[in-house]
């Protein structure tokens, strides 16, 4: 294949995977779409590739034969390494796009396997017992994602993967909170054994908020910690790329957003929609961040 036939299928596949990530990921595509390039399609096939981590151990198949889901997810790490390597053959517009990626940015393997083995624990799911679990928990499955985009967008200062596990954390406690009823019906419960046990309630009694006072305090107690992780990262928005800090603030002010409105009404959190911001104020949040950081 000609140099230029590759780069042809190469941005056809980086197509692929903005219109996955558009059509699948609306609160990260508002903030995706103000990186520069290479930076916003890079991140666009990173997300393609969760999404089909997700799917496979999300698949109801996979969770009534866990077995078969583990095997599944072990071929997708072994391509991933492929891809890492350079090695993979493969017509996938996903996979061509991912190896395109990680090969550009030099992207290591552990944080993607780290992802795959947070997917293969839930398969085997154990509600959290302590707070401490949880976090374990978002650290696998956000934090990994925190510090690939901050190896993508680049940084000056050592601290910043740190600060991107604390932020990983705060957007998956968001998530969990969000999702507390749709986990529920798929057989999964995050919320930690022993906060409910404290706060005196079981989920059916949070799902129908059935005691308004202890559901409250349940909720708003996961609320605290999710703040705490979004202010021990707060430096973490100074320390990267310039031209890449208006979509890490639109990001965080969305998912931020998002917990401020159930710490407002914390009842939300088990209504029948989904907690979300309205476009028109997604594409405010990323417009003041683009000005406030002066990124033209």
């Amino acid at each position: 294949m000609s140099a230029t036939s590759v780069l042809a299928c190469q941005e056809s596949a980086i197509e692929h995977c903005r219109e996955v990530t558009r059509r699948e990921a609306r609160n990260f595509y508002y903030g995706l779409r103000l990186l520069p390039e290479p930076q916003r399609s890079a991140l666009y096939c990173i997300y393609s590739w969760m999404r089909q981590v997700d799917d496979l151990a999300d698949d109801e198949a996979g969770r009534a034969e866990p077995a078969g889901a583990v095997r599944q997810l072990d071929d997708f790490r072994a391509n991933t390494r492929q891809a890492i390597d350079g090695s993979l053959e493969t017509d996938d517009p996903m996979w061509i796009a991912f190896q395109a990626t990680v090969g550009h940015f030099e992207l290591e393997a552990k944080p993607f396997d780290e992802m795959i083995d947070g997917q293969i624990a839930d398969l085997d799911f154990k509600q959290p017992e302590t707070m401490d679990d949880l976090v374990g928990y978002c650290r696998q499955v956000a934090s990994t994602v925190g510090r690939i985009c901050v190896s993508i967008w680049g940084h000056d200062d050592p601290r910043a993967l740190e600060l991107a596990d604390q932020r990983g954390i705060a957007f998956q406690l968001t998530n969990v909170l969000r999702d507390i009823r749709e986990d529920h019906d798929n057989g999964r419960i995050y919320l930690p054994s022993s906060v409910m046990d404290e706060a005196g309630i079981d989920i059916v009694d949070l799902l129908e908020w059935s005691d308004p006072v202890k559901s409250e305090s349940l909720i708003k107690k996961i609320i605290l910690h999710g703040e705490e992780h979004y202010r021990s990262s707060a430096a973490l928005e100074g320390m990267i790329t310039r031209s890449c800090r208006p979509t890490l603030r639109a990001m965080t002010r969305i998912y931020h957003g998002l917990l401020r409105r159930m710490d407002r009404n914390p009842r939300s959190v088990v209504g029948h929609r989904r907690v979300r911001l309205g476009s028109l104020r997604k594409i405010s949040i990323a417009l003041t961040a683009r000005v406030q950081a002066g990124v033209s």
